[in-house]
């Protein structure tokens, strides 16, 4: 391996100790006393956002908020104030009852590697040392909480953000074009948050592994091949409501066992596919009462895989299978498509810079969760790191990851910063 980073092994340790009292930090700006929440377009948003510009701030980043919400830091080269940029980040968004790491540390480790590999004259004036400016990005809305649609912040930066999306509703029937105005954003703007593909080298972010495979292994970190593909999709289906007492079994229409079958035959069909994961996450039925049998079933899917046609052909596969059990037992069934991505690859130069600063065999995995990187990959180059997380828990207050495994994220991603500055240089 060769080594680019010269740094004191202490400073490594200090700013992976800096980026876990800041997780401390951002973990209680919630809206949920107890557990951690923050949604798009919040007030938590907006606080995150003010700590996050205040960190970027202390390195000699320029800082600004986007159309969209997202925080953004930039660092540009002493002699070409606007070349294009390598951006590093995630999201500062949460899930409801969430854990302390999903996004955060990756903006955070961004930010520590923004301060290893910086240039400051005797002035104290920072600057890039590359041919390229350092962009740390905090994507405002990754997980798609509030409005039901994940990603809408790197979308937005993607210049792909869709004006349905402006009608979308949260639990308390505001628009999501409402909650623009209320933050203080204009949904008039929102195409100034788009990148263009000139404007960037590439995209790197890091992440805790949101699986198990790392700590399996007993390895602190991989590189990683590719994000999944995934689908979503509302599921409807239709059987008859009558008298739980008075209808016998040979004459029911019963929507909530159509649906309760169903969710086991995605279950097993998924399970027997290599590289696929199918979930069923909701399921309600109505009218609701103890005493009817389910005249309609509601229910989600989501599925995910390692390549797009493997991926189609099981939806295809799920929908036979929904053909046949609902034609036993006399139910009807639709499906309306809510999210489509495609697999997103990870570029060989990035990947194989991740892979240099890992050192040694390291280890590529191929992501099962959504990230950022995928909206992203539209316009640049993306590589992303992963880092051990105890069980591959995630979306959950037990979700953790070590000082140490954070430690070598940091330098992984700062070898990597480095290797591709070498190569553009």
């Amino acid at each position: 391996m060769k080594t680019r980073l010269q740094v004191a092994p202490e400073r490594i340790a200090s700013a992976a100790r800096r980026v876990m009292g800041r997780c401390e930090e951002l973990a209680r700006v919630t809206a949920t006393p107890g557990g951690i929440e923050r949604v798009y377009l919040s007030p938590e948003h907006a606080r995150v956002n003010r700590l996050a510009a205040e960190w970027m701030r202390e390195l000699g980043m320029s800082t600004r908020q986007d159309a969209a919400g997202n925080q953004v830091g930039r660092l540009a080269p002493a002699a070409d104030r606007d070349a294009p940029a390598l951006m590093l980040g995630s999201h500062l968004d949460t899930v409801p009852d969430a854990g302390r790491f999903d996004g955060i540390v990756g903006v955070l480790m961004a930010l520590e590697v923004v301060r290893l590999v910086r240039r400051v004259d005797d002035e104290g004036m920072a600057s890039s040392p590359f041919p390229f400016a350092l962009e740390v990005i905090a994507f405002s809305d990754e997980e798609g909480t509030r409005f039901g649609k994940a990603l809408l912040g790197s979308s937005a930066v993607a210049g792909q953000w869709d004006p349905s999306w402006w009608d979308l509703t949260d639990a308390d029937g505001s628009t999501l074009r409402q909650a623009f105005r209320e933050f203080g954003l204009d949904p008039g703007r929102i195409g100034e948050a788009a990148r263009k593909p000139e404007e960037l080298v590439g995209y790197l972010e890091a992440h805790i592994e949101q699986g198990p495979e790392l700590d399996r292994a007993g390895l602190p970190l991989a590189a990683v091949s590719s994000i999944a593909s995934a689908r979503r999709f509302s599921l409807v289906v239709e059987g008859e409501a009558r008298h739980a007492g008075g209808t016998p079994y040979d004459m029911r229409r019963d929507a909530l066992l159509g649906a309760s079958e169903a969710a086991l035959a995605v279950e097993r069909i998924c399970r027997a596919e290599h590289h696929i994961v199918g979930t069923v996450g909701q399921l309600e039925a109505f009218p609701g009462a103890v005493n009817v049998v389910p005249g309609e079933a509601v229910f989600s899917l989501d599925l995910r895989g390692e390549f797009d046609e493997t991926r189609d052909h099981t939806w295809s596969q799920i929908s036979a299978e929904l053909d046949a059990i609902m034609g036993r037992r006399g139910l009807r069934w639709r499906a309306r498509e809510v999210h489509s991505a495609p697999a997103v690859f990870c570029a060989p130069l990035l990947q194989d810079g991740v892979r240099e600063g890992i050192g040694g065999d390291a280890p590529t995995l191929f992501s099962r969760a959504g990230h950022d990187a995928m909206s992203i990959g539209a316009i640049t180059a993306v590589g992303m790191l992963f880092l051990r997380n105890p069980e591959g828990i995630s979306h959950h207050p037990d979700e953790a990851v070590s000082a140490a495994d954070v430690a070598a994220g940091i330098r992984a991603l700062a070898e990597a910063v480095l290797a591709l500055g070498a190569e553009r240089g």
